[in-house]
C-alpha cells in the first residue's frame, strides 16, 4: 500500500539518496562527470532544504514502509522534481504524486498552467499526463525538454492538451 503525505524535515536524507540513485541511472548518463557533480551538489539534501525553506512545496510517497518516491513544485506551477525509486516504478506511483501535488497547487490565483523541465528519461511519462514540448530539448549541466500542461476552463473542466 502507498501512502502520499507532505515532506517532513526527517525525510530528506532519504529524499537526496533516491534522488541520487535515480540521477545517476536515468539523468546524469548524458551530462559531463563535472555538470553531474554539479547537479547533485544543488539537489542534495542541502539544496532541498534551502528549496523546501524557500516555499517548494513537497509530497513523498511511502510503500513498505520506505520512502518510494517525491515531488516538488515550485510556486505551485512548476514541477521542480519528480522521482520514484526504481524498484517502485510503474506501480503509478509518479502519476499519484502528481495527482496530489497538481490538486494541492490548484485554487485561487493559480496561473492556469504547469510547466516541467523533463529529463529524456520522463517523456513519455509527462507527455502521458498531457504536457507538451514548448522548445526543444536543451543542454545545460543535465539535458531537459521544457514543457507545458494548460488547464481547460469551465466548470467540471478536464486538463487539456493545448495543441
Amino acid at each position: 500500500m502507498t501512502h502520499i503525505r507532505a515532506l517532513s524535515p526527517a525525510d530528506i536524507p532519504a529524499a537526496a539518496a533516491l534522488l541520487r540513485r535515480a540521477a545517476e541511472e536515468f539523468i546524469l548518463v548524458e551530462s559531463t562527470p563535472e555538470d553531474g557533480a554539479v547537479f547533485l551538489a544543488e539537489q542534495g539534501e542541502a539544496g532541498m532544504r534551502s528549496f523546501l525553506a524557500q516555499g517548494y512545496v513537497y509530497h513523498v510517497a511511502e510503500a513498505d514502509g520506505e520512502l518510494a518516491g517525491f515531488i516538488a513544485l515550485r510556486e505551485r506551477s512548476h514541477v521542480y522534481s519528480l522521482y520514484v525509486d526504481k524498484r517502485w516504478h510503474r506501480r503509478g506511483i509518479a502519476r499519484r504524486l502528481w495527482e496530489t501535488a497538481r490538486d494541492a497547487a490548484l485554487g485561487p490565483g493559480h496561473p492556469g498552467f504547469f510547466t516541467v523541465n523533463s529529463s529524456n528519461h520522463a517523456l513519455p511519462f509527462y507527455a502521458a499526463l498531457g504536457f507538451v514540448a514548448t522548445a526543444p530539448t536543451q543542454v545545460s549541466i543535465v539535458r531537459y525538454n521544457p514543457m507545458r500542461l494548460v488547464l481547460a476552463q469551465g466548470p467540471g473542466a478536464a486538463l487539456v492538451d493545448p495543441a
